[in-house]
């Protein structure tokens, strides 16, 4: 019986690079866009063999934004996948896509390479916050490609949100979230706002960024204060719950039946391998990357003599399903796996399985982590129901500090 793996397929590339973005991406031309894709096929290719055993349950072509491609180089990519691994019939199949980069033309495409799900960036139903995020697009260009991607028959759709921006308030996140949800997507992902080192946003709002604004004179708006991101993350699944959406993860919203499987397989520890510059991977308890230098990426996969800089020796000794771009492989140690397996777990709504736990380590939960249980369930940030353990409301409102008592 073949094991079950999910893809995940980077491409970095963008129109613009936004002001809060950390993201591997930047702007490109097409001859570069075009040979990053040859460069791309070349590696599917290459990890054929080492993934014989292997059914794909999902892929998401991530990003970047992926719809900056053309159509026909988009295909190409789809054609390849389902040539060199086994796909399954009901696959899950995902394209980031960005509003001002969707075409009729490219989105027939999309829909007849077997793509079934879509995730739109809209972030903000507000033009004035999307200014503020370096977008490209208004809330206009969004609707165009909203009814562009209706129209071609995609069915199942995300939208994408962002909270905690500069000079956004309760009303207009509400505003903002009812916009989204009254057209009716199948799935809402809503994000608060990280201020990422290395952005524009982390020079204007990071460590001693009052000081610099008051020397280079610059005004900026104010972000949300603690009161009002408290009120902004509590409001969203009221709302969203009154159209219909359930919580499924921090995150996460969905109409039932269409939670993101890719994104739930991450969350339980799925196998997954990444393809494409810098993309991650876990295939058989390793955790290895792509390297994140574009020329080296295609001094390996570009078409050119490549000379290998690792030795005959390293060579041996590096696994057939480790990819030959692959950088800073780690393998998983006991210590590892448990602890991602409870923190990674209780991102979800549901939480864990304390069956599932004994069966992967051979010990029940409460002789690891028996504190930390008695102390969240006393606190009611936890809860227990038959055979799961999961974060309370009060509990997903402190995730990060709950889960952080789980670190061994």
């Amino acid at each position: 019986m073949k094991k079950e793996l999910e893809l995940y397929v980077h491409i970095p590339f963008c129109v613009k690079k936004c002001a809060y973005c950390d993201f591997l991406s930047g702007p490109a031309g097409e001859a570069e866009k075009a040979a990053y894709t040859d460069a791309l096929l070349r590696e599917i290719k290459s990890v054929k063999d080492a993934y014989r055993d292997y059914r794909v349950s999902t892929v998401f072509l991530g990003g970047g934004t992926p719809s900056v491609l053309t159509g026909e180089d988009t295909a190409r990519i789809f054609h390849a996948l389902r040539e060199n691994f086994d796909i399954r019939e009901d696959a899950e199949i995902t394209m980031e896509v960005n509003p001002g980069t969707v075409t009729e033309e490219k989105a027939a495409l999309w829909k007849k390479s077997g793509i079934n799900r879509l995730s739109i960036g809209l972030q903000s139903a507000d033009n004035r916050e999307l200014k503020m995020l370096g977008r490209i697009h208004t809330y206009e260009d969004f609707l165009d490609t909203w009814e562009t991607v209706r129209n071609a028959g995609f069915v199942n759709v995300n939208i994408d949100l962002i909270s905690a921006i500069p000079g956004q308030t309760v009303k207009s996140w509400e505003q903002t979230l009812r916009t989204a949800a009254e057209l009716g997507p199948e799935h809402l992902s809503a994000y608060s706002l990280i201020i990422e080192e290395g952005t524009p946003f982390y020079d204007d709002y990071g460590e001693d960024s009052g000081v610099k604004d008051c020397m280079n004179g610059k005004e900026l708006a104010s972000l949300p204060d603690e009161d009002t991101e408290r009120e902004i993350y509590r409001m969203t699944e009221h709302i969203l719950k009154e159209y219909g959406y359930h919580r499924y993860e921090i995150s996460n919203y969905a109409k039932e039946g269409c939670e993101c499987r890719h994104n739930l397989g991450y969350w339980e520890r799925k196998e997954y391998l990444g393809l494409g510059l810098g993309a991650s991977s876990l295939v058989r308890e390793h955790r290895f990357h792509n390297t994140a230098d574009m020329e080296k990426y295609m001094r390996i996969f570009g078409g050119n003599v490549y000379v290998p800089t690792e030795t005959p020796e390293e060579k041996s000794e590096r696994a057939d399903f480790i990819g030959k771009a692959a950088e800073e492989i780690e393998i998983m140690t006991e210590k590892d796996r448990i602890e991602e397996f409870v923190f990674l777990g209780l991102r979800k709504t549901t939480g864990i399985s304390c069956r599932e736990f004994r069966e992967n380590f051979g010990k029940p939960i409460e002789e690891i982590y028996g504190r930390q249980l008695r102390r969240f369930l006393t606190l009611e940030l936890m809860k227990k129901e038959g055979d799961r353990l999961f974060l309370t409301e009060r509990g997903l409102d402190v995730s990060n500090t709950v889960s952080a008592e789980f670190m061994l």
